[in-house]
């Protein structure tokens, strides 16, 4: 093995999808948490967004439609990120070990908006400022327009970053992302929030 795509969420960065979906309820007078995820699931907005299809304003003026929200863009961004929660330092140190024998690298479906908050949840927690200075390059949903699990972004960062995907492992939370991966030959683990993380995966790396 010589190269490792790590995903951001749950693997990286912990998250608690919910915490948005009550966050964004929290800003309409006639919705409840289960009741946004409904319509925000219904529709593509959130995909489209990771997908590049909508910019920050875009993105922001569709919530506000769905939910039939008043809410500013602000207290939009707020609840959006309320899924953020911390990185443990002790993952990045890991990250630091791992990069001196492997290629490494993040491969995520985000948003800009997400990102910005990262790097702030990064900095408190561990010091450090940039996802870019801790990986060989960074594959984000929103710039590369495409997503996981569909099997042209697997191909695209093994192209991009000349890898083989025989020496490549994924490391992502989602059974259904790990398919995607595997289709195209590359090594795959499962992540388990709360069960099973990259400090298990890599226990004798430490």
């Amino acid at each position: 093995m010589k190269n490792i795509i790590f995903d951001l969420g749950n693997v990286i960065i912990d998250i608690d999808v919910p915490r948005t979906y009550q966050a964004l309820a929290a800003l309409t007078t006639h919705l409840n948490a289960e009741e946004t995820e409904k319509i925000i699931k219904s529709s593509d907005v959130w995909v489209r967004y990771e997908k590049g299809l909508l910019d920050d304003q875009g993105f922001r003026d569709a919530l506000r439609a769905l939910l039939q929200s008043d809410a500013s863009d602000e207290a939009l961004d707020q609840a959006f990120n309320a899924l953020l929660l911390d990185i443990d330092p002790a993952r990045i140190a890991l990250l630091k070990k791992l990069r001196q024998q492997y290629k490494i690298f993040i491969l995520s479906n985000t948003s800009n908006i997400h990102i910005l908050e990262v790097e702030k949840i990064l900095e408190r927690c561990t010091g450090e400022k940039k996802l870019s200075d801790l990986f060989d390059y960074v594959f984000l949903s929103y710039e590369m327009g495409l997503v996981k699990p569909h099997t042209d972004i697997y191909e695209a960062v093994l192209a991009q970053a000349g890898l083989v995907a025989s020496e490549t492992l994924f490391l992502d939370d989602l059974a259904a992302n790990l398919v995607g991966a595997a289709q195209v030959g590359i090594e795959v683990k499962q992540i388990i929030p709360q069960e099973f993380t990259i400090l298990d995966v890599f226990a004798h790396e430490q």
